[in-house]
Formats: structure tokens, C-alpha cells, sequence
């Protein structure tokens, strides 16, 4: 049987800033995971991105994981940042950058 909390778990850890959202970077597939993509390319990080739309159960389960309801879900260091809301902020405030900056060093590191 499918572990999925586990595989959210192994994929939010192997990644130093994962989103998850609708759709790809190249083509997202809803205003609010464009509005997040658009705040993390402005940053100049690389990030993986997983397409919930192309699987159910990452898509029901992801809500589950960051007791967040909503996707596009923002994980740096494994950790929830948030949604597009709150990563939008934190870009305006000049404070997500240096978050995933700080994310991709210590991950070329490690």
C-alpha cells in the first residue's frame, strides 16, 4: 500500500526548496501557483516543483502533511513557509531571497 505522507516526507527533505502547486513552472496552471513561481524566479534560486494536478493523492495528501488547506505549498529546508500569499510577502519584504539563498548554500554544502 501507498505511503504518501512518506513520500511527501522524502521529497519536502530532499529538496532544499520544493513547491508544490498547480501545474509546472513553465506552465502553472492557477493565478496563485503563477504568482508564487514569479516570486521565486525574481529571487534567482533554483526550486523543485511538484505538480499536484498529476496525482490525487500528493494533491489531497500534501494538505495533510503542512496542516496548510491550500496549494501552492512552499517548503525551503523542509519546513513550510506557506502559501502564495505569505511567499509573495516575504518577497516583497526582501526577505525571501535571502531564505533561499541561505537554503541553496547550505544544500551545495551538505
Amino acid at each position: 500500500m501507498r505511503d504518501v505522507q512518506k513520500e511527501i516526507d522524502e521529497l519536502v527533505k530532499s529538496k532544499p526548496v520544493v513547491l508544490f502547486m498547480k501545474g509546472t513552472p513553465a506552465m502553472p496552471m492557477c493565478g496563485f501557483s503563477a504568482r508564487t513561481v514569479e516570486a521565486l524566479k525574481a529571487c534567482g534560486v533554483g526550486f523543485s516543483a511538484v505538480n499536484v494536478l498529476q496525482d490525487p493523492d500528493i494533491r489531497e495528501g500534501i494538505k495533510e502533511y503542512g496542516q496548510w488547506p491550500t496549494i501552492p505549498q512552499l517548503y525551503v529546508k523542509g519546513e513550510l513557509v506557506g502559501g502564495c500569499d505569505i511567499t509573495v510577502d516575504l518577497y516583497q519584504r526582501g526577505e525571501l531571497e535571502p531564505m533561499l539563498k541561505a537554503a541553496a548554500g547550505e544544500s551545495q554544502t551538505a
